[in-house]
């Protein structure tokens, strides 16, 4: 059932999954590397789409409802997907972010690729093999690129050496591997049919499976941080909540920060999932790619009815973009 309480089909909430991709990364696009204190002074609370401002840090003067790189990256990544079988060539998948960026840099954009990635395809052309150029990988690269991995491939094994595949050339670290597979897998039981509970066990566990896989680096477990942090979220009001979150468990391009938050996120927006990805887009932070993992489950559970059809008529047509379309081609992967 949809949040609405409209029964949903697997292509109806694979569709919800890209929908909410885009319309959490849209939301979070002007207020995206802004503190917590200057969303607040600028926008008060972000309702709605909004433009980036002239002096926006990195999508200064972008249309109200666009969409950055954390959707045009799951973008790439799925059509590579859906070209290769299901199977992502990591040296195909280097040569489209490089070029990806190449066009960014040609339209005067400052979204461009993030940190380790950069560093990863660096490497890969200075000849580095493909199992060694992700190994510092440890942001939300992999993690908010990685929703059309969920909706091709089934719960189980497979979903999991998909994600290690879509991941390694860049994040090939047991931390971003981590957040790559909780949220493939949250989305996967989504478009399964799991409610919210069942997709947060689901990223809870492939969290903890992904944190096994790559190459061990510091830092804090996703799979425990959530754990640690449900309960005290649950039962928090919004104010003190969205502080918790921004304060505690944190909104950096970190995993184990953003990931975490958004997963958090999810549970709080199960009845009410814009609502959800607005207060992802006003934390401060890395805010839309929170907003973009957060809107992803949230859209496989719910169904595109989780989200306004003026906002999801907005980031189409801002964006030029056939999501329902992609998600048929996502889905017959998975059968």
């Amino acid at each position: 059932m949809s949040a609405a309480g409209h029964p949903t089909t697997v292509l109806d909430r694979a569709h919800g999954a890209l929908l909410g991709l885009a319309i959490g990364d849209a939301l979070g696009m002007p207020t995206q590397s802004l503190s917590r204190e200057q969303i607040s002074d600028r926008y008060g609370r972000i309702d709605g789409f909004v433009a980036g401002a002239p002096d926006q840090p990195i999508a200064p003067g972008m249309p109200a409802g666009s969409i950055t790189d954390d959707t045009e990256q799951a973008l790439i990544l799925a059509r590579l997907a859906i070209d290769g079988g299901g199977r992502v060539d990591e040296h195909d998948f280097a040569e489209a972010l490089i070029s990806w960026e190449q066009d960014m840099i040609a339209r005067g954009s400052l979204d461009l690729l993030g940190p380790s990635t950069r560093a990863a395809l660096a490497k890969l052309q200075a000849g580095v093999p493909v199992e060694e150029t992700g190994r510092y990988g440890t942001t939300n690269g992999a993690a908010m690129r990685i929703a059309p991995v969920g909706i091709a491939h089934a719960p189980g094994e497979g979903l999991m050496d998909a994600v290690v595949q879509a991941s390694r050339v860049t994040h090939n670290t047991g931390l971003g591997i981590s957040g790559a597979a909780a949220i493939a897998a949250a989305v996967s039981a989504g478009v399964d049919g799991a409610d919210v509970d069942q997709a947060l066990e689901a990223a809870r566990t492939a969290a903890a499976d992904g944190a096994t896989r790559g190459n061990w680096i510091a830092g804090g477990s996703i799979a425990q941080r959530f754990g640690a942090f449900r309960g005290p979220v649950r039962g928090m009001g919004r104010e003190v909540a969205d502080d918790f979150l921004y304060e505690v468990v944190g909104t950096s391009v970190q995993s184990q920060e953003s990931v975490v938050s958004a997963l958090l996120l999810v549970e709080r927006g199960d009845e009410d999932p814009f609502g959800a990805l607005c207060a992802a887009a006003s934390l401060g932070g890395d805010t839309d790619t929170v907003a973009a993992m957060a809107g992803a489950v949230l859209g496989a559970v719910h169904g595109a009815d989780a989200f306004p059809a003026s906002a999801v008529q907005n980031v189409q047509q801002v964006n030029d973009l056939d999501l329902m379309l992609l998600a048929r081609r996502l889905l017959a992967l998975r059968s």
